[in-house]
Order: structure tokens, then sequence, then C-alpha cells
């Protein structure tokens, strides 16, 4: 069973198309990165999954059920982390977490909840006004995080996070995938998307332009990076070996080293045994694959700000502040 499928998924506001007849699929336990510029229309998607606002045409289910019609049945088992959550800033994080369990009506330890998203027993007693940016999205993420969901919705998940903290997202991430949580999150910063994805979709204007692999987009958009080879002899004698291989392009020579285009990812191994066949020993190999940033302005027509929120989306009522007797 899919965790999240549409089927021609479409939304429209008078004579603005949101979102395009979108066909995805995810499949349960897969860690799934969804991208896109400013406006494409990842807000809006994700706002229909959680029947936050109703589609003008097609159809989406969640765990299976159909997203509109048994949203009740989805919502307590599905964690969300909202760009843009605001906290109660006099109630503290442990309150903060105590609510989200009576919420779900679920048995989790607040402590070991707040343990697990990294604040102590001391964060937990304060109150969460006091936190840094950083901090109150840890807290978002545990109470996301409580009722043990089989899908976690994340919306820009590293934010207010430094470096030891968007490592410690990551891991989070992965043990979530690997107990067979199902988690679907856009991110700006490309690099945590390239660290725990299993499959991106990228999304412009609407439309979802490109549903693969990280590895597959560069193979399918055909930019395998490049390749630095440094050699035993002067490399200019074999710049003629090196681009007959089929998937080598713009050969440049530099006293013994050879910096060559890759088209095709599979050349890069034919360029060295290529090397081995004319004469010459491989002392160095240096690759450089095209970044997940160029794949991105490639697949969007130049579109910045991948994992960021337009005006022109509706924003979700997931990001209001929950209410909380204080």
């Amino acid at each position: 069973m899919a965790a999240i499928e549409t089927v021609g998924l479409t939304k429209q506001y008078g004579d603005l198309t949101a979102v395009d007849d979108l066909d995805l699929t995810i499949e349960e336990g897969e860690v799934f990165g969804f991208l896109g510029p400013n406006g494409a229309g990842k807000s809006t998607t994700i706002n229909m999954l959680l029947d936050f606002t109703r589609p003008s045409a097609g159809s989406a289910t969640v765990l299976g059920y159909d997203a509109q019609d048994e949203a009740d049945a989805i919502s307590p088992r599905v964690g969300v982390l909202p760009e843009g959550f605001d906290i109660y800033p006099r109630l503290t994080g442990r309150r903060h977490i105590e609510f989200a369990i009576e919420t779900k009506d679920a048995a989790d330890d607040p402590d070991a909840v707040l343990e697990r998203v990294g604040l102590s027993a001391d964060d937990a007693a304060r109150p969460a006004g006091d936190y840094s940016k950083g901090m109150r999205q840890r807290l978002a993420t545990g109470m996301a995080l409580v009722g043990d969901p089989d899908l976690l919705i994340m919306d820009e998940p590293s934010s207010g996070l430094d470096p030891h903290g968007i490592r410690e997202m990551q891991e989070l991430v992965r043990s979530e995938a690997e107990t067979g949580t199902t988690v679907f999150f856009s991110s700006h910063i490309l690099e945590h998307v390239e660290a725990v994805c299993d499959r991106i979709g990228v999304l412009n204007e609407g439309e979802l332009v490109a549903v693969d692999t990280i590895e597959g987009l560069r193979e399918s958009i055909g930019g395998g990076g490049t390749m630095e080879l440094t050699l035993a002899d002067s490399a200019d004698a074999f710049r003629d070996a090196v681009g007959a291989v089929d998937g080598i392009a713009d050969v440049t020579v530099s006293g013994r080293t050879l910096e060559c285009s890759i088209a095709d990812p599979a050349a890069k191994a034919g360029a060295v045994i290529a090397l081995d066949d004319a004469g010459t020993t491989v002392r160095d190999v240096r690759i450089e694959d095209v970044s997940l940033e160029s794949l991105f302005t490639t697949l969007t027509n130049g579109g910045d700000d991948p994992g960021g929120r337009s005006t022109d989306e509706t924003e979700s009522p997931a990001a209001a502040t929950p209410e909380v007797a204080e």
C-alpha cells in the first residue's frame, strides 16, 4: 500500500492553477523530499493531503484512506511539523508535549519525547517563550512525533537549527524511516535533502516536473559532473584516448592532468580503462558530481528557494498555534 497517492490532483483559485494534475505515489517507509521554488504549489499540495483545502479535481489517498472523505481516520496516524509553527510563550516545553499527547490520546512519556528531540529536563521546565528558534523547532518536532505516527509531514524541518542540530534531525529522519515511518518533507537546505531522501519530487508552477532518486536525476538530465585524472605521464598524449570514450566530453589538459565533463556516469570507469589500455598509469582520480542545486535549477528554469513558501500559496491551518488551555 502506498503511504500517499494522488491522481490528477488539481487546485485552482480563480484563474490561478496552484497544483496542476498531480500524479504522485510515495511508498510506505520512504523518505521523500518535495522541492520547488516559491509559488510552486508545495504548501497547497500538503493542505489537500491533510484536508485543509479541497481539490478542484482529482483525488488523494493517505495511508490508504481518502484524504477528503476519511480525514478523521488519517489524522491520528499523521504527525505534522508545519513551517512557521508558533508556541505559547508562558507554557513550558513539557506542557506543550503533554498537550499533544492529550490531543492524540496517546500514551507517550513526555520526558522521553523531549529527550529524543534534544531538549533537556531543564529545557522542558522552562517557558517556551524563552526558547531559541532552534529549540522551538525541536519542540515542534517532538509534538509531531507524539503517537508514533505512520506518516511524518515536515515543512522545513531544519529551520533554525545549527549544523549539529541539522545532523541530529537527519539521524531522527533516518531512525523514523528504519521503523517503517514514511517521511514527506520539503526543505531549502538541499544538502539535507540529499543526505536523507530516497527520492525527490520537484514541483514547478504547479506541475510535477521530476520524480526520481538524485542519482537517477543526474543520469536523466545528462549531467554526470566532472572527473579529474592525474597521470604518471604528460596528459596531452592521452587526450584522444579519453575523448573517444562514450559519455566523455570537453577534455582539457594541464600538465599531467586531464579534466573531463561526464555526460554519462558509466563513462567514469571507461575513461580509466581507456587510459590503462593506452599505456599510462592513473595516479589519482577526483570526481565531482553535479550538485542537487544545479539539478534543481535546471528543472525549474532557474527557480530559487526550493523550500520557500510563497505568499501566493494558502497558509496551512497547521501552521497556526494550537489552542492550549493555560
